[in-house]
């Protein structure tokens, strides 16, 4: 008896954290930079902002193709109802965690699963909460010194030492956090007949 074989499976983004994540579900896939627009609509809220820019990506890379499915994903961390980015600084940084320092901070991690042939789109909006613990000056300098979280939203890795700087985590995904909801694009893939274990 054969294996079922994967379709073609494609990511629509370069990020080398996302790219990690799909790894652990397969090591089948195309990684493709998705030419999407990422600018936030007037009066849209962060959930809007996260289900649209997922869908946009994988429909970006999906328009090129002929067959198989595509992955899209987007990630923002609201904190007071403000949407916060990456760093992008040492000094942005800094101010991101003296912020969240005693506080939570939301992750909304948008995911779009899109078959090219038949053109069918799951789309889902993963939440996930990180509880800072309250952290000293001399901590966060220390902490950005040795990891440079700066093309990071919210200034951390959870994946690695980010993880020392909080109090508690919850959700229904930890990948989530990194960028890629696999629990969920897992089950999107099952609904598409596609099971990683027996492909």
């Amino acid at each position: 008896m054969t294996e079922p074989t994967l379709p073609a499976l494609y990511l629509a983004s370069t990020s080398s954290y996302r790219r990690q994540l799909l790894a652990k579900l397969t090591p089948q896939f195309h990684t493709v930079k998705p030419q999407v627009d990422e600018t936030p609509l007037a009066n849209e809220s962060a959930e809007q902002l996260v289900r649209r820019l997922a869908t946009a990506k994988a429909q970006a890379v999906a328009a090129g193709l002929s067959s198989g499915l595509v992955i899209g994903s987007d990630q923002v961390a609201l904190f007071n109802n403000d949407i916060i980015g990456k760093p992008h600084s040492v000094e942005n940084a800094l101010a991101q965690l003296r912020r969240f320092s005693g506080n939570s901070v939301t992750f909304l991690t948008g995911l779009a699963l899109v078959n090219v042939q038949s053109g069918k789109i799951q789309v889902s909006v993963e939440p996930f909460n990180v509880s800072f613990r309250i952290l000293s000056d001399a901590e966060i300098i220390a902490y950005i010194d040795k990891e440079q979280p700066l093309d990071c939203a919210g200034s951390f890795k959870s994946e690695g030492l980010g993880i020392s700087l909080f109090s508690k985590l919850s959700g229904d995904d930890p990948n989530s956090l990194i960028g890629l909801p696999l629990i969920r694009l897992n089950q999107m893939l099952l609904n598409e007949g596609i099971n990683v274990l027996l492909s």
